[in-house]
């Protein structure tokens, strides 16, 4: 290999690397009715973990007021303050810091707030926030429309039928405008296909938000590689530049392949090279 190619490759590879690594990971606020109620989402952050997807859950201490973390936060309202202490931020401003919000449970005094536009309790103006931003929000859908104390207080675990046909309307409302709903189990997937993560493509840099699968996040980012298997033991890369990162990655996630097929014109690495070597991974040009 000549030396201009060659210090041409490893540069490329070195400033993709650090965009790697400045590059900003999804995240998503999780909003929960008290401190126990996320017990029941733990394979739920395994997911978004593996996904490469970040997470923080906030839980409500009554209706207007959560924590996040060590911050108290509280809902504005005549004679109230906004935050209980200068760091916290308001729940109007949460949205900003995240792509997505996930309520796994509301009920229909929240529901009813936020598809008429109104606030007064932190979800319903968290809600208000998303919805204004554009920020995707995905609530669960098999949810009895109480909440959780209320349940508790009253001894009952569903609305009685007027109350549900109400609930119902607001929910179809929320979902008009702009609101996703889906099942409490698949909150998580929802989030990973919401954010534009493959599943399977743990640690690979998030494509925008929106996309749904690599070809489509390709047209954004053309130094992403889009990886189709074409048969039994051999994939194909279509990207500018291999890489030896998106090598280990691609023989971690299918030790199988033995054969890689290159696009034209595509740059190989000096390292990634050595690695294909060492993978005994053989390289193929398309015509």
């Amino acid at each position: 290999m000549e030396i201009k190619p060659m210090i041409e490759s490893i540069v490329r590879e070195l400033v993709q690397a650090m965009q790697a690594e400045q590059a900003k990971k999804p995240k998503v606020l999780y909003l929960f009715c008290d401190s126990t109620a996320h017990e029941a989402f733990t394979d739920h952050f395994i997911l978004l973990k593996n996904s490469g997807i970040c997470y923080d859950m906030l839980f409500l201490d009554g209706e207007t007021s959560s924590w996040l973390g060590l911050h108290k936060i509280e809902c504005a309202g005549p004679g109230k303050i906004i935050a209980a202490d200068e760091y916290a931020p308001a729940p109007l401003e949460l949205p900003l810091e995240y792509d997505g919000i996930v309520i796994p449970e509301i009920d229909v005094d929240n529901a009813a707030r936020a598809a008429q536009g109104l606030k007064g309790t932190v979800k319903a103006e968290i809600l208000f926030s998303a919805l204004v931003l554009n920020k995707f929000v995905l609530i669960g859908d098999d949810i009895p429309g109480l909440k959780r104390a209320d349940r508790r207080t009253l001894k009952t675990l569903t609305l009685p039928k007027p109350y549900i046909k109400l609930f119902e309307r607001y929910k179809r409302e929320l979902a008009a405008l702009g609101a996703e709903f889906a099942p409490q189990k698949l909150l998580a997937e929802a989030v990973v296909r919401k954010c534009g993560v493959a599943q399977h493509q743990t640690g690979n840099e998030a494509p925008a938000r929106g996309t749904s699968s690599p070809e489509a996040a390709g047209g954004a980012h053309s130094e992403v590689a889009n990886v189709s298997t074409t048969a039994a033991g051999s994939s194909v890369f279509e990207g500018k530049l291999l890489t030896a990162e998106w090598v280990k990655r691609q023989t971690d996630t299918a030790p199988d392949v033995r054969k890689l097929i290159l696009g034209k014109g595509t740059i190989v690495s000096p390292l990634a090279a050595d690695l294909l070597k060492e993978k005994d991974v053989a390289v193929q040009y398309a015509e």
